[in-house]
C-alpha cells in the first residue's frame, strides 16, 4: 500500500483536492441557488434536487469545460510552437524523444503500438483527442445547465423561456464561457514565462535551478 501511495501520490492528491473543492462548491452552490430563488418568489431546494438543477450543472461543467480545452490547446500547441527558455517547450533546435517513431519492438510497448494501423494512429493523438472531446462534452453540459438555470429563473419571473437557438447567440452563456477560458489561458502564459527566468528545485516542471535563462526544456 505505502509503494502504492509512493507511485500515484501527485494524482491522488489533486484527486482528495477535487473532492474537497467540490463538495465546497455544492455545499456554498446551493446556498447561493436557494438564496435566489427566494428572491425571486421560489422556494428553497434541497440537496438531492439541487444536483439536477441548471445551477449546479452550468456552474460545474462551466469550469470542467475552460480546464479541457487550456489542456487540449496547450498539449497541440506544444508540438508546433516553441518558448526559448521555458521548461514547457520542446527545444529550439532538432527533434527529441517525443518525436521519434513508436516502435511495436521497444519492450513493454502499449498494445496500440504492436497492432499499428488505425490503433496506432488514433493512440498517437490519444492524448489531444481525448482532452478535446472532454472539452466538447462539457461545454455542451454546460450549454443545457446554462439554459435550464436561466429558463428557471425567467419563470419566476414571469419572462419567457429561451429556446435552444436563442440562447446559443445569448450574451450569458459567451460570457461565461470567455471569462473562464481567458483565466486558463492566462494562466498557461504564465507558466511559459515564468519558467523562463523562475525555478523550483525538485519540481519536473522546472528547470535545473543552477540552468542558464536561455536554456529550453527541462
Amino acid at each position: 500500500m505505502k509503494k502504492f501511495i509512493y507511485q500515484n501520490s501527485l494524482s491522488i492528491v489533486f484527486l482528495l483536492l477535487f473532492i474537497g473543492a467540490f463538495i465546497g462548491q455544492i455545499f456554498f452552490g446551493i446556498e447561493e441557488y436557494n438564496k435566489d430563488l427566494l428572491e425571486n418568489g421560489g422556494h428553497a431546494v434541497a440537496m438531492k434536487e439541487y444536483l439536477t438543477t441548471g445551477h449546479f450543472i452550468e456552474s460545474t461543467f462551466e469550469n470542467w469545460e475552460s480546464e479541457f480545452l487550456q489542456m487540449a490547446l496547450f498539449v497541440w500547441l506544444t508540438i508546433f510552437l516553441r518558448q526559448k527558455g521555458s521548461s514547457e517547450s520542446k527545444g529550439l533546435d532538432g527533434k527529441e524523444e517525443v518525436d521519434r517513431e513508436p516502435s511495436a519492438e521497444r519492450k513493454g510497448a502499449p498494445w496500440p503500438v504492436k497492432k499499428g494501423g488505425l490503433w496506432l494512429k488514433l493512440y498517437q493523438n490519444s492524448l489531444t483527442l481525448s482532452l478535446f472531446l472532454l472539452f466538447f462534452v462539457s461545454f455542451a453540459l454546460h450549454f443545457y445547465g446554462s439554459l435550464k438555470d436561466e429558463n428557471q429563473m425567467n419563470v419566476l419571473k414571469g419572462s419567457p423561456e429561451l429556446s435552444f437557438t436563442e440562447y446559443l447567440c445569448d450574451s450569458r452563456l459567451w460570457f461565461e464561457s470567455f471569462q473562464n477560458w481567458q483565466s486558463e489561458f492566462l494562466s498557461v502564459f504564465a507558466i511559459i514565462i515564468l519558467s523562463v527566468f523562475l525555478r523550483q528545485k525538485g519540481s519536473s516542471q522546472s528547470k535545473p535551478v543552477d540552468a542558464p535563462d536561455s536554456e529550453t526544456g527541462e
